[in-house]
């Protein structure tokens, strides 16, 4: 009886202390970010890294042991982050990192982080992004690099941030353009642009009867706080978000169990702010005009049809259950450039998942880095 006590303090007392840790997100059981990289440029809030060589002879993928190649691929790869995320999705746990598993497959690698806009930054629009700051940060890649072709992987807004660059600069140079879970289409979007068809024509109705645009207001009225960014995620999937947190109770004394829910937990519960001008053109450009579908850019005073005129290689990736960039949404990109080289490859998973989940390594990465390999001139 009394052993049986002793247990039941002792397993209380774990509970307690992962639940502590939990809360807190304590960095001991966070395990993300862990490969070393360089932060090689930064302006303002936006920093540029690089992920060094690995100093290993094999990294564990999964349960999978991964040679390490120590010769470089001639073009490098540029990972270009969307915004309201962290970085840790790109390097989420030893194990399940795609910065290193693209390191150990001898891709150079650059990761681009947009940073954590504050008030100030509210006069940031989408363009600043992909026509401002973006060639700074690849003119710099390539003055590190010493290459100047280049290979563009962008996740959601990350890969808007790619093509829209690719398409206002016309650079030729980007070898390779890899889209995961890149939006385009927002009115042929699943039920999300059922949804955004209701809003344009909301929006199109006050302009019409009042003359009244989203961009005659004030940006800071538009500003979507990381707290709220980070709600909107979890209510993409309520039903999974409730079960997982109903898991973490039940298994809330197996520290592994608990690390790892934390991890996944630190990168959406730290989720960045967007800047109120960001918010104002993708109300206005993208859920209303729809720009992108006619090739046009989300700018002001942009007219033209630049998006049919990439002829970079495409490969696309979309997830049949991602309820943010739907399949056919991805799936009109595709449509649109002038590629001769294209493929598209729809996977299991949400908006997340095909790009850090558990099932993104084989579905997901292998596919995209044998691609590459293909299309990244000769190691050396």
């Amino acid at each position: 009886m009394l052993k049986q006590a002793r247990q039941v303090l002792n397993q209380s007392v774990e509970m307690g202390r992962n639940a502590r840790d939990w809360l807190t997100l304590s960095s001991h059981i966070v395990q993300a970010e862990q490969t070393p990289f360089e932060v090689i440029y930064q302006e303002d809030i936006v920093q540029l890294r690089y992920y060094p060589p690995l100093d290993l002879e094999q990294i564990q993928l999964g349960d999978e042991a991964v040679d390490v190649v120590q010769q470089r691929y001639a073009i490098p790869i540029v990972l270009v982050a969307p915004l309201a995320v962290n970085m840790f999705i790109y390097d989420l746990f030893p194990t399940r990192s795609l910065v290193k598993l693209l390191r150990a497959k001898g891709f150079e690698v650059y990761l681009v982080d947009w940073g954590k806009p504050t008030a100030s930054h509210n006069y940031y629009h989408l363009s600043t992004y992909f026509a401002e700051v973006l060639p700074k940060l690849l003119k710099q890649v390539r003055l590190h690099s010493g290459a100047q072709k280049l290979s563009l992987h962008g996740w959601s807004f990350g890969g808007l941030f790619s093509y829209c660059y690719t398409a206002l600069k016309q650079d030729q140079d980007i070898e390779n353009l890899v889209m995961i879970g890149a939006p385009c289409d927002y009115h042929n979007n699943g039920e999300v642009g059922k949804q955004l068809q209701g809003v344009a024509k909301g929006v199109n109705a006050l302009e019409k009867r009042f003359g009244w645009r989203v961009h005659n207001t004030r940006r800071r009225f538009w500003r979507i706080p990381g707290v709220g960014n980070a709600i909107g995620f979890k209510l993409t999937s309520p039903v999974g978000s409730v079960k997982g947190y109903v898991n973490l109770i039940k298994n809330l004394n197996d520290s592994e169990y608990v690390s790892n829910h934390a991890t996944n937990a630190a990168f959406i519960d730290r989720m960045e702010a967007y800047p109120g001008g960001v918010v104002q053109d993708f109300i206005q450009y993208l859920w209303t005009d729809n720009v992108i579908t006619s090739g046009k850019l989300p700018m002001q005073g942009n007219d033209e049809p630049l998006v049919q005129t990439i002829t970079a290689n495409l490969f696309a990736v979309a997830g049949k259950q991602d309820p943010i960039v739907a399949v056919n949404g991805a799936q009109k990109l595709v449509d649109l450039v002038q590629s001769k080289d294209k493929t598209f490859l729809k996977v299991s998973g949400g908006h997340m998942g095909i790009l850090g989940g558990s099932k993104a390594p084989e579905q997901s990465w292998k596919p995209m880095i044998a691609w590459l390999e293909q299309r990244s001139g000769e190691l050396g």
